[in-house]
């Protein structure tokens, strides 16, 4: 008789610890957490531009991207918007709390192909929050990556998730570091004012054939990136997104996440190109 096999049941969270939390904005705050198993806290794998659920007991469950990146292990970071009832719980926590985690789910950016290469991160409001996961890979592995430049719009500076890390980097001279709002509450912004496409005009260094593309933000927001992006003469399949608002269980059972009767966003995606998006009506 062979031995039974072990089968892992993917709706079952597990224990996370709540490390550290603060606020990043009125309404958005910071969460760092642990596996309470340390052997998994420093095993786990994932990508950049993947998610994870969250559960509180009794509450509810709900997906996070992840903030953090894979070369930093232990850790898993997220940046979660306070917008309904599992959110509220979740903001009641203390630090030390235990709350449940089960993932990573979704496709991340495909990181191996775009090293060698130069990388743009156009990150608007929210987009933050996956793509500091992005950022800090290319930052903590500088060397397989060819020009890197940011790009983050924001409303005010009080909007601007990150702002103190991001503002860092404009001292920084291994990435280009260009951050806008549309309107500037304090009179000492130090960066610039108007929308994210203007910045285009300021990048520099880049052969298109040898550049990706990565933006997330409000959902207005893709089309004007894209248009500029492909004015530098971008390939389509190199222009890529991330559509992480549509997903729910995590792992295709629910159907929250389709599109078109077939494609399932939380296995697809959430990240795809912008040849995807040509090719999949309702992507965005």
């Amino acid at each position: 008789m062979s031995a039974a096999v072990e089968i892992q049941n993917p709706y079952l969270p597990e224990p996370y610890r709540l490390i550290r939390r603060y606020p990043l904005t009125d309404d958005v705050h910071f969460f760092q957490v642990r596996a309470v198993d340390m052997d998994r806290a420093l095993s786990l794998k994932y990508s950049p531009g993947q998610f994870m659920m969250v559960s509180i007991p009794g509450i509810g469950e709900a997906p996070f991207s992840i903030s953090s990146t894979p070369s930093r292990p232990g850790l898993i970071e997220f940046g979660i918007r306070r917008v309904g009832r599992i959110t509220d719980q979740i903001f009641k926590l203390k630090e030390n709390s235990v709350l449940g985690v089960r993932g990573p789910y979704g496709t991340g950016f495909p990181v191996d192909k775009m090293e060698g290469k130069n990388l743009v991160i156009v990150m608007g409001g929210l987009g933050a929050i996956p793509l500091r996961s992005l950022l800090q890979y290319a930052l903590d592995n500088r060397d397989r990556f060819a020009h890197l430049a940011l790009i983050y719009g924001a409303r005010t500076p009080g909007d601007m998730l990150f702002r103190k890390e991001f503002l860092s980097l404009m001292d920084r001279d291994d990435i280009q570091c260009l951050l806008t709002v549309d309107k500037d509450d304090t009179g000492k912004w130090p960066g610039h004012v108007g929308l994210p496409t203007v910045l285009f005009k300021h990048l520099t260094n880049l052969n298109p054939k040898d550049t990706n593309l990565v933006v997330v933000g409000p959902p207005v927001m893709y089309k004007f990136i894209v248009a500029e992006a492909l004015k530098l003469n971008i390939p389509k399949h190199q222009i890529l997104m991330s559509l992480e608002r549509r997903m729910k269980c995590g792992i295709g059972k629910c159907g929250h996440c389709i599109i078109g009767g077939y494609i399932y966003t939380c296995l697809e995606g959430p990240t795809f190109s912008y040849w995807d998006v040509t090719h999949m009506k309702g992507l965005i």
